[in-house]
């Protein structure tokens, strides 16, 4: 079997990346509110497969750090959940791509507000369905309409298609 030390390194980057702007932004990425901006990272699954473990390392990085002790487990659970179908959606999307863009980004938005929503009223004793509605929310803006418009943009550009697909 071939080590693919440039698909690891990039994995490194991608997990670095998210985790690193989790934590950095930790006022807007933690709690029933939350807006963690790193999550618009996770359209990259629509394109490749590798960026799904990335992103589930580097949201278990970014959880060491939350004011939830079992956010390691059930948000890196919700990232995983989110990551596989967002990658099945995007691996055939030569048409419609838009419309799939759109629909693999609502994967995180659903796997969060359930996950993380019950993990904050088991937990933290906050209404569930209230939880799950802001998780949502912050959701819907980091990845519907944040990641979506900027890979939309990226994906105008050759370099950044090659790269996003490459290997």
């Amino acid at each position: 079997m071939k080590i693919d030390t440039k698909a690891i390194a990039t994995a490194g980057l991608v997990a670095a990346a998210y985790a690193a702007l989790t934590v950095a932004l930790s006022s807007l990425s933690y709690g029933n509110i939350q807006f963690r901006v790193a999550e618009a990272l996770m359209m990259l699954c629509f394109y490749k497969k590798r960026y799904c473990a990335a992103l589930t390392a580097g949201c278990f990085i970014a959880n060491i750090f939350s004011p939830m002790a079992l956010d390691m487990v059930f948000g890196t659970l919700a990232t995983l959940a989110a990551a596989i179908p967002m990658y099945l959606i995007g691996r055939n999307a030569e048409k419609n791509r838009l419309p799939k863009m759109i629909a693999a980004s609502l994967m995180p938005v659903i796997s969060n507000a359930l996950i993380v929503g019950m993990e904050l009223k088991v937990f933290v004793h906050l209404p569930f369905w209230l939880s799950a509605a802001e998780v949502a929310i912050g959701e819907v803006v980091c990845v519907t309409i944040l990641g979506v418009v900027i890979f939309t943009i990226m994906e105008k550009n050759k370099y950044f298609k090659k790269l996003v697909t490459a290997g």
